[in-house]
């Protein structure tokens, strides 16, 4: 069996570092390991649409400013296939199929489904169908390109099982068709969920409390000053508390001891920073340098490629073209194969043909 990785982002806005550490960032990395024979990274706008559909100019202008990081963070159109979800009419045929596996009280018990609702006000009546079924979608993502293996945070774990059921179901039913996948979730904690700069549980455009791959160094600088640290360290003497503080959660996801040792002189570990900040002693704003050296190292590399790319939009264009081309390829390939095994594809099905003609002559 080919080893496959699939994995998107919804265009609703320019990608933050919580999507860097929490996917993008071992997306490169699982690109550039040569262990997976393909790999697939799609915008996923039609899903995108289900909560902006009054606000389409959003998800289009967001587009090319999600194609643009994906590219500035690594990620090789030679390597990569990047494609746009509405492009690959396939993908809601197979959605319209996997309706029909699955009960309304299970989609209502998916708690990633729940907490997006919540999140965005919806109640009862209210709730968009195709919000409302975003896991039929997403597994349908998956499934039509046979993904073995899905990058992404321990909060798509439930959809992740919702595909995999779905896909069983298909599979007991009409025959092996279609691959169930398996997660593969960041391997440093920190990356998991990485909070908001004011401390809230979760990075997040709505709140405004992100910081953009596509940033300034001086708007870098500037948020991470600003960053929720200790209430309690008070004055510097006073013993520090790691728990909460964001400052150290970035530090758990950005920074490596080579990199401490570096920029400080006075510590050759993290831990060893950690430690000092616990016993009292150590200001909040060196950790903050730090921490503003670190993402700098990181992101200016980043800033320089989507600078690069900026100059030729038009080619950044043409680079989704033709991914989509090669995505719809495959799509066409699976969705052969599901049509035969649920017996649809009547007219390739020159064995059908022939017995109904015979039943007819008789």
């Amino acid at each position: 069996m080919n080893k496959i990785i699939l994995t998107g982002d919804r265009p609703t806005g320019k990608l933050h570092i919580g999507h860097y550490v929490g996917s993008l960032r071992r997306r490169v990395e699982l690109q550039n390991s040569g262990l997976y024979d393909k790999i697939f990274v799609f915008e996923a706008d039609a899903q995108a649409l289900t909560d902006n559909i009054e606000n389409p100019e959003k998800v289009r202008q967001n587009v090319i400013e999600v194609a643009l990081d994906y590219l500035a963070a690594g990620l090789d159109p030679s390597k990569t296939t990047l494609f746009i979800q509405s492009q690959i009419p396939e993908l809601c045929e197979l959605s319209f199929y996997f309706m029909d596996l699955v009960s309304v009280s299970r989609l209502q018990r998916n708690p990633t489904v729940k907490t997006e609702i919540q999140m965005r006000g919806f109640s009862g009546e209210s709730i968009p169908v195709g919000f409302f079924t975003y896991p039929i979608s997403q597994a349908a993502d998956i499934a039509m390109f046979k993904a073995t293996t899905v990058p992404a945070g321990d909060d798509q774990e439930p959809m992740l099982e919702q595909c995999r059921e779905i896909v069983r179901r298909f599979n007991n039913i009409y025959g092996e068709t279609l691959v169930e996948p398996n997660i593969l979730l960041p391997e440093n904690a920190a990356c998991l969920r990485l909070p908001g700069t004011d401390g809230k549980a979760k990075m997040s455009k709505s709140l405004g409390n992100c910081i953009y791959l596509s940033d300034s160094a001086d708007e870098v600088n500037r948020k991470v000053k600003t960053m929720y640290t200790d209430p309690e360290h008070l004055q510097v003497n006073d013993p520090g508390h790691l728990e909460g503080n964001t400052v150290f959660t970035y530090l758990d996801a950005f920074a490596t001891d080579e990199q401490v040792a570096r920029y400080t002189n006075d510590y050759a570990t993290l831990q060893e920073m950690k430690d000092h900040y616990t016993r009292g002693g150590l200001g909040d704003m060196k950790c903050k340098k730090l921490l503003m050296a670190v993402l700098q190292e990181t992101l200016e590399p980043i800033r320089q490629r989507r600078a690069e790319y900026e100059k030729d939009i038009p080619a950044v264009y043409e680079i989704l073209r033709k991914g989509c081309e090669v995505a719809r390829a495959a799509a066409c390939e699976t969705m052969d194969e599901v049509r035969r095994a649920m017996k649809i594809n009547y007219f390739d099905d020159r064995a059908l043909i022939e017995e109904q003609a015979r039943r007819f002559q008789k």
